[in-house]
């Protein structure tokens, strides 16, 4: 089973591919787009800035070999952090003032900068950075999840959060100033807000989980 790590130059995929390891999973981390193409499973982790890792991801024609492997032959895809932003139609990190810059497109929908103000006035820091908990009430259930409990809590840190067009798409939201999607998914693809690999148990449970998901598709 080929599980690849996309290298893109942001980030720590070395985390990332240990987080598989102890899950139960080998994974391989690449940058080149035939490796993509025969993937059995594609993982999209990093932390930067929007704009900077899609024209990257263009200009060494990732981009295109995810949507070919992903949406033309299905394999599963799992979106972490900035990857997480990345598989949707859109984001504005980055972006010239009142513009966005073209994501995968995977997902409908666009990464927006966080809300620092609370329904009630109160101001949070942005970037929302530590531990914050999962909540699933009213959002699909999702086999990335089995095993994980309601309220359970996973390491965060990040300045701009999804907004998948469909609330169909939300797998589990969270709250800092506001509520905010934490993990998304539509089909064979799945994205998440906080680090699985900065998680401790429960973050490398989805890890296994996802594994699984590949393992039965493969």
């Amino acid at each position: 089973m080929a599980l690849v790590i996309v290298d893109y130059c942001k980030g720590n995929l070395a985390s990332v591919q240990r987080g598989f390891e102890q899950a139960g999973y080998n994974a391989i981390i690449s940058a080149q787009p035939a490796d993509i193409l025969k993937a059995d499973a594609v993982v999209l982790p990093g932390v930067g800035a929007f704009a900077d890792a899609a024209a990257t991801m263009v200009e060494t024609g990732q981009m295109d070999a995810i949507r070919q492997r992903v949406l033309g032959d299905g394999v599963p895809f799992l979106g972490i952090c900035l990857g997480m932003h990345l598989l949707l139609s859109d984001g504005v990190e980055g972006a010239p003032e009142g513009g966005s810059i073209a994501g995968l497109g995977l997902v409908p929908g666009s990464a927006l900068r966080m809300e620092g103000s609370c329904s009630d006035g109160r101001q949070v820091k942005i970037p929302h950075m530590g531990w914050n908990s999962l909540d699933f009430e009213d959002c699909a259930p999702s086999p990335l999840f089995e095993g994980v409990p309601q309220g359970t809590y996973f390491y965060f840190t990040h300045s701009y959060m999804a907004v998948p067009a469909s609330d169909d798409d939300v797998l589990a939201r969270s709250t800092y100033a506001r509520p905010f999607a934490s993990a998304i998914g539509r089909g064979n693809i799945y994205g998440v807000q906080f680090h699985p690999e900065k998680s401790s148990a429960m973050g490398l449970r989805v890890l296994h989980n996802f594994g699984t998901i590949v393992y039965e598709r493969s």
